[in-house]
Parts: C-alpha cells; sequence; structure tokens
C-alpha cells in the first residue's frame, strides 16, 4: 500500500507530463502551417555579406540572415539567376555560380528553394527585357536553342549540387514579354515559343518541379485574364500563376486596403478559369511604415489560404533583408539599426 506521499508525487508527476503534452500540442514549430509558402527572395544577400554588411536579430545579436529568417517562420528562398551578370553591387551577380552556391546555403538551412530565370544579364520587368548581350544578333531558331540550352545548364548544375527546386520561374513579370523583341507579347506565338523551351528544359533535367509564369500588379484581374488567355490560346505549358502585389507601386493612392480585396478576387478566378495553382511570388511595402507593411502581409496571406481547394501556394516577399542603407530600396523590410522590422513578424502570423 502506497503511503500518502508516495501518491501526492505519483500525482505530481502526471500533471507535470500532462502539461507537458498539452504545450507540445499548442505550440507548433514556426514554420509549420501546413506547406503553406512563407518565402523570401534575398538574391542581394551575397553582396551585402560581401561588402561587410551585419545582420543582427531582434534583441541586437549579429546573426547568419537566414537563422534570423527562419525565426520569422520564412521556409522558402526564391533567387533570381543572369545569364553574364556584371559584378555591380546593386546590379550585378546572381550568375549560375552563386545561384547555385545560394541555393545549397538555403537548402542546409532546411528551405525551400525557388529559382527566378530572368533571361537576361541584369533586371528584367515589365520595364525592360533585354537579352543577354551573348545571343544579341541570334535568329528566333537560336534564341530558342539558346534558352534551352541556358536553363539546362542552370537546372543541371543545381541537380549535381543535390537541389531541387520546388518552383521554377521562366521569366521575370513577363505581361509585355519576355527577351526583346522577339519574345514581345505583341507576338505572343513567339512569346509561347520560348516560354516552351524554358519549361521543357525544366522538366527533362527535374520533373517535379512546378515551373511560374509571372505578371504584374496582381490585383489587376483584366490584366491577368487577357495574358492568360493568350497564353492558353497559343498552347503555353506551365503549372503555377505567379503575381506581384505591390501597393506602393500602384498609380493613385498606395493604401493596401483599396486594392486587397481585388487581389484576393484575382487569386480566386486565375485558378477557376484555368484550373492552376496561384502564388504572389513578390510582395513589398514600405520599410518606414512597418506596421502598415506588417498589416498588409497578414492581409495577402489571407487572401492567398482563401483561394479554394487549397490551391493557394503562398506569399514570397521581394528582398525583405535589402536594408536601403545598403541598397537604397525603400521597400525591405529591414531598419536602419540592422535589425528586421515589426512586418517580417507577419510570418509568424497564421
Amino acid at each position: 500500500m502506497k503511503t500518502a506521499k508516495e501518491i501526492l508525487s505519483l500525482l505530481l508527476l502526471c500533471a507535470i507530463l500532462l502539461f507537458g503534452c498539452s504545450k507540445a500540442y499548442s505550440d507548433p514549430p514556426i514554420n509549420s502551417d501546413n506547406g503553406f509558402v512563407k518565402g523570401a527572395d534575398i538574391s542581394w544577400l551575397p553582396q551585402m555579406e560581401v561588402t561587410g554588411y551585419k545582420f543582427y536579430n531582434d534583441k541586437g545579436v549579429e546573426q547568419d540572415c537566414f537563422q534570423i529568417l527562419k525565426d520569422h517562420g520564412i521556409n522558402t528562398i526564391r533567387l533570381r539567376t543572369w545569364v553574364n551578370p556584371s559584378d555591380d553591387k546593386a546590379s550585378g551577380h546572381c550568375s549560375k555560380e552563386e545561384t547555385v552556391a545560394m541555393a545549397v546555403r538555403a537548402k542546409k538551412w532546411g528551405m525551400r528553394v525557388m529559382i527566378d530565370f530572368h533571361y537576361s544579364d541584369t533586371w528584367a520587368d515589365p520595364g525592360k527585357q533585354v537579352k543577354p548581350a551573348a545571343w544579341a544578333g541570334h535568329d528566333f531558331s537560336q534564341l530558342l536553342t539558346d534558352v534551352y540550352d541556358y536553363t539546362t545548364g542552370v537546372m543541371s548544375a543545381l541537380k549535381t549540387s543535390g537541389i531541387t527546386p520546388e518552383w521554377v520561374q521562366v521569366g521575370n513579370e513577363i505581361p509585355g514579354g519576355m527577351i526583346y523583341p522577339e519574345g514581345s507579347s505583341s507576338n505572343f506565338g513567339q512569346l509561347v515559343q520560348l516560354i516552351n523551351k524554358g519549361y521543357d528544359a525544366i522538366k527533362a533535367v527535374s520533373p517535379s518541379s512546378k515551373v511560374i509564369l509571372h505578371v504584374d500588379q496582381g490585383n489587376n484581374n483584366s490584366r491577368f485574364r487577357w495574358w492568360f488567355d493568350n497564353a492558353k490560346t497559343n498552347g503555353a505549358k506551365y503549372d503555377v500563376i505567379g503575381l506581384s502585389y505591390y501597393p506602393y507601386w500602384l498609380e493613385g493612392n498606395p493604401d493596401f486596403t483599396l486594392s486587397i480585396d481585388d487581389l484576393g478576387n484575382n487569386l480566386i478566378d486565375m485558378a477557376s478559369r484555368y484550373g492552376k495553382e496561384v502564388m504572389v511570388v513578390e510582395v513589398g511595402g514600405e520599410d518606414t511604415k512597418a506596421q502598415n507593411t506588417y498589416d498588409m502581409l497578414v492581409a495577402v496571406q489571407k487572401k492567398v489560404k482563401a483561394v479554394p481547394e487549397s490551391k493557394g501556394l503562398g506569399v514570397i516577399y521581394w528582398e525583405p533583408e535589402g536594408a536601403k542603407s545598403w541598397s537604397r530600396y525603400s521597400l525591405s523590410a529591414w531598419g536602419d539599426d540592422g535589425r528586421p522590422t515589426i512586418a517580417l513578424d507577419a510570418f509568424l502570423a497564421n
């Protein structure tokens, strides 16, 4: 027969075990969230590090940028790649070799990887889609081969290094097309041929990677319907519709509350109309209005998660670590003190 003291000890032990199990169940790991992508494009990071920029966590302790991002819920890294880039601090780098090295680093931190092919030697976006200098003077048939061979080369280098990107973009913000002038959307048939060469090269090396086609102004439904209707008519091959959403760059009042519902409706329409998954692959807000950017990011995540049939894959912040003191870019999520702003905490909110 047990003494009163032994019975009390057993009851205390049971209480401790019960509390511990309850606590473990109620506090899931930071980066869970059922596979929802909480991402960051941090392609500037190698240049920032080599030029001496130091990253500090919320408490002011110097840490690897990957650690800080991971502690803020980031589970996916997006990396741009350029054909023959310069060594310029702000608009160079992002070569195949640097992209592969960054992807390996991301994998070591337990991150998922997205690759963004710009098909240029520098920035490609709605305002400029300049073909690589090495491809200048090539006829259209050769350009098709250029796209296939270059894409194969990068994907093969990733594979050799043990990297299987979950997503790969063919082109970056291409409402007007890519690889001008041959790949302009004024000749959608040729644009789609270039896109499909990229798609075929990706799938040949990495069949499981999902191919993304990416258009800006994610709140602009008519823009997206026009572009993806033409893509469908001309036989474009892809798996995911990628959207940019930057209230700061929208005409008129940049208040996100005026366009967030349009973004949500467009996400749902794209998934339904074309039967594709959707993802906000670029988003950002003003670093000096961190609380507003936090609120915007929470709202964007909710809109993506509201897409039926779990077709909303996630949200990726463009260069959150790209502090203005280094980059002169106003839409990072980093402060002048080298620490992340409260905006980045939005990826911890469920």
